[in-house]
């Protein structure tokens, strides 16, 4: 079985890299990172738009480009790889997939082609404080009419215009004891824009990805899938994004391998390169073996979600795992090998160690997937 990329999805890449290269990179970054007053750069996020990144996987029929999960797979990659600070995980990998999973025709018509446009920006709001989102501590509610409720941190919720908002579903009128946590959620849209919204920036390790804590006082909602099913839709949506959010990862993870090893090469001690001292060629060995696992890993989950294969939860949860430790590993063996440059602001080795440390909580934590994993094998060996 051949788990590579095709050549055209490789031609892809080269493309997406080149483009990157051009229009994001550290400076692009910085810039976010340095002013307090925006939270992405609209100028990447309009070309990203205009190369069709941001309708990659949606069909057709809906102004996406129709490619595929794959594709997308081979963009975040590439957008991990530059660090580039724009809310496209949020918009493509939640709210998108949200949409194509689990909307009805008339909300796919009505927001995926503006989304593939750059016209709007999606958020995903489970979480409602620490800790992973479970059923049973899920409280916002939506009564039939309007939904009510905190959720905080939201991702990109600071430039979001909109949002896939998880609620305990009272529309019925049956009180919450009567049925199981998970049966009594479901998945609301939610226009941000509305002023029943009241939105507060938060203050995250990582600013050029920007998060909010979101208020709902009576704000008008729309249910997106069958009404109860809202758990089961939310951990579908998770794992999809686990995969997409892996490859962002083991591309950040790359280039960490790859500065490390420039500056190794570069950098003289005792009149010899320091990449010739054994320390350092064990950091940038061992930093290698760990991507190579996260990117095998990662293709596992490429392949699950793009044939939507009965393995993706399995392998949604390995690939989230591995490109989370790497990752983090990468980036701080980075800045290891730049010694006392590598802690300065004035070399780029924070940025993505910042990165890390924010995708490694996006979506749940390593150690949330991890229990996810290991509950899942036990589930399936018991049947």
């Amino acid at each position: 079985m051949n788990f590579d990329f095709s050549d055209d999805q490789k031609s892809l890449k080269d493309q997406a890299r080149k483009f990157l290269a051009d229009k994001a990179g550290a400076k692009v970054t910085r810039r976010v990172l340095d002013n307090p007053e925006i939270s992405y750069d609209e100028g990447l996020w309009r070309g990203v738009a205009e190369m069709g990144w941001l309708g990659a996987a949606i069909p057709e029929a809906h102004g996406g480009l129709g490619l595929g999960h794959l594709e997308l797979c081979v963009l975040a990659e590439e957008l991990g790889r530059a660090v580039a600070p724009i809310p496209f995980s949020s918009t493509v990998y939640f709210f998108a997939e949200t949409l194509m999973l689990a909307g009805s025709e008339a909300q796919k018509a009505a927001l995926l082609p503006k989304l593939a446009a750059g016209e709007i920006i999606g958020c995903f709001a489970s979480s409602e404080g620490p800790g992973s989102p479970a059923p049973l501590n899920i409280q916002a509610k939506f009564d039939g009419a309007v939904l009510n409720g905190v959720k905080i941190p939201v991702a990109d919720g600071d430039c979001a215009s909109h949002a896939v908002v998880l609620a305990q579903d009272r529309s019925d009128g049956a009180p919450a004891s009567s049925r199981h946590a998970s049966q009594g959620l479901s998945l609301f849209l939610v226009d941000l824009s509305q002023p029943s919204v009241n939105r507060t920036t938060l203050k995250t390790l990582d600013p050029t990805r920007g998060h909010a804590k979101l208020e709902f006082k009576n704000a008008k909602a729309e249910r997106i899938g069958t009404a109860g099913q809202g758990w089961e839709l939310a951990e579908a949506v998770l794992d999809h994004a686990a995969v997409l959010i892996a490859f962002e990862q083991v591309g950040g993870s790359q280039a960490c391998l790859e500065m490390a090893t420039e500056y190794a090469k570069s950098r003289y001690a005792f009149s010899r390169p320091i990449g010739s001292f054994q320390a350092i060629k064990h950091k940038l060995a061992d930093m290698y073996v760990a991507i190579e696992v996260a990117r095998s890993n990662a293709y596992y989950g490429a392949w699950a979600l793009s044939t939507e294969a009965a393995e993706l939860p399995f392998a949604a949860a390995a690939s989230r795992a591995a490109a989370s430790d790497a990752y983090y590993m990468c980036a701080k063996e980075n800045i290891q090998t730049h010694g006392g440059m590598g802690f300065t602001w004035e070399v780029d080795c924070h940025l993505y160690f910042r990165r890390a440390k924010l995708l490694a909580l996006q979506a749940g934590s390593p150690a949330v997937w991890k229990e996810k994993l290991v509950k899942r094998l036990e589930q399936r060996n018991a049947a």
